[in-house]
């Protein structure tokens, strides 16, 4: 399974990573760069020097697009499985890691950042303060990744558009951002031809199974609606969310709806200090699941944390889920 992941990553990022040749950062302009981010414009006035980061996904955003030499640190906790089995396993070796917790004003300020990237639960949050408008204040701009905007539906809902378009949107506007558009663009269709790939070989309409992201959660689970990741990594990879209709990014529901929908495979997202064995073993033994296909057949699939947050790993995730779904739908 390493070797795969390796192969898979490594054919992800290829115009980026395993030795490939890229255009330097410095070559970055100086003038103004307008963006249009979580659907408002926003001007940066100069090419960020000093980025700081929150959370393994986003920093893997800037590692791929050869971005070290901008960032001033990141923040994430330590619990975000293998950091060195990645094309740009270098860039955690030369980019400063400044906490093991989400960003604080404290982190940003302390590490002279003249840009933050993060996202709302990503980093950014009310109830902290952590926001882009008191950083604003602070004379320090941000940058929200595009999974995590709130689209106005409630007041905490997230995700303005499919979560492959996010991801290529994010990468569009950091490579106009710091001059390297067309490592950026080489990026992106380098992620759609791998993806185009898989869904080649995805199985029919009729024979694509229904599955159920496993977040975390025992009293109500917490899973993925269609504007999160797992969203188009189940759909491209030749199955159907069966959380598809909520219009949220990550978000909980009841274990009745999971009953009723009937699952043939779930999904578990890997991280945190309940290990994927314990999510296994307590889905497995849950008596209101039971019945459902995933649990009676033990179809159970594994993913990192940040193969299932907006990250350039997700492409490999879609090749690797891809090739469980498809030994699913023959056996079925």
């Amino acid at each position: 399974m390493r070797k795969l992941l390796a192969a898979a990553l490594c054919l992800a990022a290829a115009a980026t990573g395993c030795g490939a040749n890229v255009e330097s950062s410095t070559d970055a302009k100086s003038t103004a760069v307008t963006l249009t981010n979580c659907g408002r414009k926003v001007t940066f006035d100069k090419v960020p020097e000093r980025v700081v980061t929150n959370d393994v996904g986003i920093t893997e955003l800037m590692f791929a697009l050869g971005l070290e030499d901008r960032m001033a640190g990141f923040a994430m906790p330590d619990d975000k499985g293998d950091l060195s089995s990645v094309p740009w396993e270098d860039g955690y070796d030369k980019v400063k890691w400044l906490s093991k917790d989400q960003l604080t004003k404290e982190n940003v300020v302390d590490a002279r950042a003249d840009l933050v990237f993060a996202g709302w639960n990503y980093g950014f949050r009310e109830d902290g303060g952590f926001t882009p408008n008191a950083l604003k204040k602070l004379g320090i701009p941000s940058y929200v990744l595009t999974e995590s905007c709130h689209n106005g539906r409630t007041e905490t809902a997230r995700g303005i558009m499919p979560p492959l378009e996010a991801l290529y949107a994010d990468l569009t506007n950091l490579g106009k951002l710091f001059g390297v558009e067309k490592r950026a663009a080489t990026l992106i269709a380098d992620f759609k031809k791998q993806i185009a790939g898989v869904r080649a070989k995805a199985p029919g309409a009729a024979d694509r199974p229904k599955v159920f992201l496993y977040d975390s959660g025992q009293d109500q689970p917490f899973t993925s609606g269609r504007y999160a990741a797992p969203e188009q990594i189940i759909s491209e990879a030749g199955g159907v969310n069966v959380m598809h209709d909520l219009e949220d990014s990550w978000t909980t529901v009841g274990w009745e709806t999971v009953v009723e929908r009937d699952p043939d495979v779930i999904v578990i997202c890997d991280y945190g200090n309940v290990s994927a064995e314990q999510k296994k073993k307590f889905l497995l033994s849950y008596a209101p699941l039971r019945n459902v296909s995933a649990v009676k057949h033990k179809r159970i699939f594994v993913l990192d944390y940040v193969d299932l947050v907006e990250s350039p790993r997700n492409p490999s995730a879609i090749y690797r889920l891809g090739t469980y779904l498809r030994k699913v739908a023959e056996e079925r």
